[in-house]
């Protein structure tokens, strides 16, 4: 079963349940994965969703952020919720470990000089760890990897 049937049968429980967050973090999530299809006529498939959820964590992480910084822990608690809630529909995130193996390849591959090389390092990684690791935590162990060499 695809990862967007799986989300409308949840929908459909959490309506049953009358979970009014994780209903509210679905719909969400189904309207942005509507208005991705419609605008940039990508085809609904399970990369879409993984895409599409992934940008959902990370702007509620940002929103995280900002209500914790405003003291708003009221706020912040209900983001980091929705967020439990999204992490449940993307695979398995890579452990550091695992991680940390990939680049180690990627660089052997790529085998960069400088800085410069971030983008075409950063192109090949996302191919190979998108949806399972936090691309920003991606980013930020390459660029120490650069900074390394």
């Amino acid at each position: 079963m695809g990862l967007i049937e799986q989300m409308g049968k949840d929908i459909v429980n959490a309506m049953k349940e009358k979970d009014q967050l994780k209903l509210s973090v679905l719909r969400m999530v189904k309207g942005a994965i509507q208005l991705e299809n419609i605008n940039n006529k990508k085809e609904l498939n399970d990369e879409l969703f993984i895409d599409v959820v992934s940008k959902q964590i990370k702007q509620r992480n940002e929103s995280y952020e900002e209500f914790s910084k405003a003291g708003r822990s009221d706020l912040a608690d209900k983001v980091a919720s929705e967020i439990e809630i999204l992490k449940g529909y993307l695979p398995e995130q890579l452990s550091s470990e695992e991680l940390n193996k990939i680049l180690d390849e990627v660089f052997a591959k790529v085998n960069p000089t400088s800085a410069k090389d971030m983008g075409i390092i950063m192109r090949e990684v996302t191919s190979l760890v998108k949806g399972k690791a936090d691309m920003k935590e991606v980013s930020n162990l390459i660029k120490d990897k650069l900074s390394n060499l």
